[in-house]
């Protein structure tokens, strides 16, 4: 099992990796323009490892760059990090984090952040496990300008 960077040629197995995430979160899929929109900001806007087992894809995390004033340091925020259940306890998402935060070190970040669905136990498990804690005192909001 190998977590290396996005290659033009794993699009469709990205794409096919989103939709499992979808399913597996109960959301709407992603439809053939945003598919499209989401490989075309790849290297852009976002950055992508891909899990790869026997050849296979089996997982991906999607990540880019926000900033910290009271850091004055950027922080790598985590938008996605999803492995196929049949895959999962087989270490990829510790090879994973372990891969970000590398990333993060060498990209001189304050920190690394990410959302977990309240109703995710096994994730909220897993990154207790890597020593994250989640914050009792900020809530998100949100605006939707158009999908």
């Amino acid at each position: 099992m190998i977590v290396r960077p996005y290659r033009k040629s794993d699009a469709k197995d990205l794409v096919a990796l989103v939709r499992a995430l979808a399913r597996y979160e109960k959301l709407k899929p992603l439809t053939t323009s945003a598919a499209k929109r989401l490989t075309a900001d790849i290297g852009r806007r976002i950055h992508v490892l891909i899990a790869e087992e026997e050849g296979l894809a089996v997982g991906y995390a999607i990540y880019l760059y926000s900033y910290s004033s009271f850091l004055a340091r950027p922080t790598l925020y985590l938008e996605d990090i999803f492995v196929l259940p049949e895959q999962r306890r087989g270490g990829i998402g510790v090879c994973f984090f372990a891969e970000l935060r590398k990333i993060a070190r060498r990209g001189r970040c304050g920190r690394m952040e990410w959302l977990v669905l309240d109703w995710n136990a096994p994730a909220h498990r897993f990154y207790r496990k890597l020593g994250a804690k989640p914050l009792d005192d900020w809530i998100m909001y949100r605006v939707v300008l158009q999908s």
